[in-house]
């Protein structure tokens, strides 16, 4: 607008309101594109990091809170991952943002749970990225393998 010159509804004392937008709406939003729009979406995700893939698979089991997914984790690869704290929270937090992930409304009876902890779901979208990170992992050991690169055996 330029300065000096009144639109009509100036004039008159109208005002438009302008929309406000919360900001947790803005991610609940690119949550539901981000899942509705799955299949241009995962491949842009690809490839994962790897601790990324590991809470994908143990979150495929089932709902977990963070310390089970810590020792899934560890279990899963014989203690050869042991994530921090710190590392599972900033990593859970990045998977809610892009959908993989959710909390979950579902709880163990109240004499085996803690009201404190947290528990996530995998969604059908971070089901689709998991499948996909599979499919690129076995393509790549299927093209090492086709080049002689076998894990050598101790």
């Amino acid at each position: 607008m330029v300065v000096g010159h009144h639109t009509n509804h100036q004039r008159l004392g109208v005002h438009r309101r302008q929309p406000t937008i919360v900001i947790d709406d803005i991610f609940r939003v690119a949550i539901v594109r981000r899942m509705t729009n799955a299949s241009a979406d995962v491949e842009a995700l690809l490839p994962l990091p790897p601790v990324t893939f590991h809470i994908l698979l143990a979150l495929a089991d089932g709902d977990r809170h963070g310390y089970a997914i810590l020792q899934d984790v560890e279990a899963r690869t014989g203690g050869d991952i042991r994530l921090g704290a710190g590392t599972l929270y900033r990593s859970i937090h990045r998977m809610l943002e892009q959908g993989l992930i959710v909390e979950s409304g579902r709880r163990p009876a109240r004499a085996l749970d803690d009201e404190r902890r947290r528990y996530y779901r995998l969604t059908p979208f971070g089901t689709a990225v998991a499948r996909a990170e599979t499919r690129r992992l076995t393509q790549l050991v299927r093209l090492a393998r086709a080049c002689g690169l076998t894990p050598e055996t101790t």
